[in-house]
């Protein structure tokens, strides 16, 4: 069997350079916050919506990748969180994360198996973690009741519904992405995601997650050019108690996704 992760380092590679693939002319959006030499100001002040709301909306990029156009947003000393890792969503988390004795047996079977069964080498849909982490750009869209993630990767798409509504309670169907809705305290937005498919990939190795997890991500654009999102994943069945990891995202403020269909002439399969 090919491995996966040998795979995912170099779709990697390819995402790294936005150049090699790029489709649409590059062209700012009105708006951009400029430096003395009319290049992006990514260091600029957050934009905001009509009603005062920080403005997510904007194709993003996780924040160890490269990006287009203007200099790096500035750095700021390491406070929060840990960093998620793409590979191991717990690489900077010292003591590892709080698995039970089921949540070490799965795992270690994903890692005996080398990945293989991680749903993104079946064109299927990454898990939110995973998707946060993965190097292809998404495209936040914001709207006064909604929030839409593209996702470049495997072309991915999910709702965070921001119009007041509650979680649904008609006995719902799992779902990949689960359901998600937000709320605004402050200047950050809060979104909860529950039901939830079981037997969840959290990164590549297989940290993993079960249909009784919940999700609570808090979205902060901390500038115009940087965004940070902390997660904490809550799951009784796998962690013996709560656990949360920041994923960093900048802004590629002159790019646009590109096509991606997995299932487009896959070839994978024994070798």
């Amino acid at each position: 069997m090919r491995s996966f992760i040998g795979l995912v380092v170099l779709t990697a590679s390819v995402f790294a350079s936005p150049s090699l693939v790029a489709q649409w002319d590059t062209r700012l959006p009105p708006g951009v916050p400029r430096n003395e030499k009319g290049e992006p100001d990514l260091n600029g002040p957050v934009p905001r919506t009509a009603d005062g709301k920080p403005d997510l909306s904007g194709v993003w990029q996780g924040g160890g990748n490269t990006f287009g156009g203007g200099q790096a947003p500035a750095a700021e000393p390491p406070s929060g969180p840990p960093v998620a890792g793409f590979r191991d969503v717990a690489q900077n988390i010292k003591e590892g994360l709080p698995l039970k004795p089921e949540g070490v047996a799965l795992l270690n079977v994903r890692k005996e198996g080398n990945s293989k069964d991680n749903p993104e080498a079946h064109c299927l849909p990454m898990g939110i973690i995973q998707f946060h982490t993965q190097g292809a750009p998404r495209k936040f869209i914001q709207t006064p009741g909604l929030l839409v993630i593209l996702y470049e990767a495997s072309s991915g798409l999910r709702q965070i519904f921001t119009d007041g509504r509650a979680f649904p309670t008609n006995d719902p169907q799992p779902w990949w992405y689960g359901y998600s809705v937000g709320k605004w305290e402050g200047d950050r937005l809060v979104v909860e995601t529950t039901g939830l498919r079981d037997g969840g990939w959290l990164d590549i190795i297989g940290n993993p997650l079960s249909d009784a997890a919940k999700l609570t991500e808090r979205f902060r654009r901390v500038s115009y050019g940087r965004m940070e999102i902390d997660i904490t994943v809550e799951d009784a069945k796998l962690y013996t108690r709560p656990w949360t990891v920041r994923v960093n995202q900048r802004i590629m403020p002159d790019q646009e996704l590109i096509e991606f269909i997995c299932l487009e002439n896959q070839r994978f399969g024994p070798q």
